[in-house]
């Protein structure tokens, strides 16, 4: 996932003017003495979600492989109070923490996996105030104010109006394919929005879902000695001309949408004329017919790259294949929503400008089924995302989770307080 932080490559902009009703609700929020002692709270707990933060980070969980760090993570949710929290089919670890009833029902995550492969030392360390280890940011942060949530919410015994869905997912780094979400959201059809947790430092709202589809490309020809059979069409030629082709594709820029050959191999040694050859092929956009018009001519200059290596050496021999091996949905929650309205109200409030952001994320499963969804920073100064000295700088990290807690609270409601901002889907059709 491309960090909250480091977002500022994706297109930035401003949320619009917030309602009064929004405006009106946050104020009498922030103003309870109970809500004001669970944001103090969040504060109080940092040292110990800090330590939550270094266990999480030395569980290893490379892609397709979460399944230790999503056992502790389901052990931390009930010893905190979830005692029926259960990892589903798919390998997410989910725990319900109940409202008083007839209220939303909120899913809050963060994502278990990390880009690291199996093997990869994950031992924290800590230099000049910053701590040190691959995923520690992106997304064991996440992790770690969830755990902190569930306490300080238990135990000031605040009571939610609506349903907060506590959830450590699978599958979001790499060719994860957005599994986990895609589980949950097909299990669950009574989800009403959902916010989840990413690095960032509190500011930024991501409400749009860059889609992508991700191709494993096959050349195949006869292949032979480079002299001796001269004159076969070669399979790693075909994939260059292919990739001539794919290079002079044109792309809008409204909405943004971007390809790249990512990697490719094949061949057996200096002289051979090439029986196999392969590449990896990623499109992007922020809309889906701009995807699925970009798929097609990147298609096209594939199938006229073969064709044209058969034409040049007059045969027929050379063929590929291209194979699916990632489909994340594009979709987007309106400016003008009140979940984003309710981020931005909470960003203000806490002294800092809201700002709209699109990149590839969880949200991009509710996003595409039509669910309001954002994603928001869980903290921190961060930095060397997907590198092994991936940082965080933990100083005053607690502000970011308190935003995010705070517009969480705004959607679900809190007993006695406010009305939860965030509508039931049920209400709306």
């Amino acid at each position: 996932m491309l960090s909250l932080a480091g977002a500022a490559a994706a297109q930035s902009y401003a949320p619009g003017p917030i309602p009064p009703a929004v405006d009106q609700a946050h104020a009498k929020l922030v103003a309870a003495s109970l809500v004001r002692k669970v944001l103090d709270d969040v504060k109080a707990d940092d040292a110990r979600a800090l330590a939550d933060l270094k266990t999480l980070t030395e569980i290893p969980a490379p892609p397709f492989k979460e399944q230790a760090r999503a056992e502790y993570f389901l052990t931390r949710l009930k010893a905190l109070g979830l005692k029926d929290a259960y990892l589903d089919a798919e390998g997410n670890a989910i725990g319900i923490r109940k409202g008083t009833g007839n209220g939303p029902k909120l899913v809050i995550s963060a994502h278990l996996d990390t880009v690291f492969p199996e093997g990869t030392d994950v031992t924290v360390k800590e230099r000049d105030g910053r701590l040190y280890a691959p995923g520690i940011s992106d997304d064991t942060r996440g992790l770690a104010v969830l755990l902190s949530w569930l306490k300080v919410l238990n135990d000031n015994h605040l009571q939610t109006v609506g349903d907060l869905v506590f959830v450590g997912n699978v599958g979001e780094e790499g060719l994860g394919n957005l599994r986990g979400m895609k589980a949950l959201f097909r299990d669950h059809l009574d989800i009403d929005g959902m916010v989840g947790l990413e690095p960032g430092e509190g500011q930024r709202i991501i409400a749009q879902g860059t889609g992508s589809h991700r191709y494993e490309v096959t050349f195949r020809g006869p292949g032979g000695h480079s002299f001796g059979a001269f004159g076969l069409p070669s399979a790693i030629h075909a994939m260059g001309r292919a990739i001539a082709k794919i290079d002079d594709v044109r792309t809008p820029e409204n909405p943004k949408t971007t390809f790249t050959v990512g990697k490719v191999s094949g061949g057996t040694s200096v002289n051979t004329i090439a029986g196999d050859a392969s590449m990896a092929v990623d499109i992007r956009s922020n809309a889906t017919p701009a995807l699925l018009e970009t798929e097609k001519k990147i298609m096209d200059a594939i199938r006229e790259g073969v064709a044209e290596e058969n034409r040049r050496w007059n045969s027929d021999k050379l063929t590929y294949q291209a194979r699916l091996i990632g489909d994340r949905p594009a979709g987007q929650t309106p400016t003008d929503s009140r979940i984003v309205q309710v981020a931005a109200r909470a960003i203000a409030g806490a002294g800092r400008k809201p700002e709209l952001d699109g990149v590839s994320t969880d949200a991009n499963v509710p996003m595409s089924l039509g669910i309001p969804a954002i994603i928001l920073g869980s903290g921190g100064k961060t930095g060397g995302f997907h590198a092994r000295d991936e940082w965080i700088d933990p100083r005053n990290a607690w502000e970011g989770a308190q935003i995010a807690l705070t517009t969480v609270l705004g959607l679900v409601g809190v007993q006695g307080v406010t009305e939860p901002l965030l509508d039931k889907r049920s209400a709306r059709r």
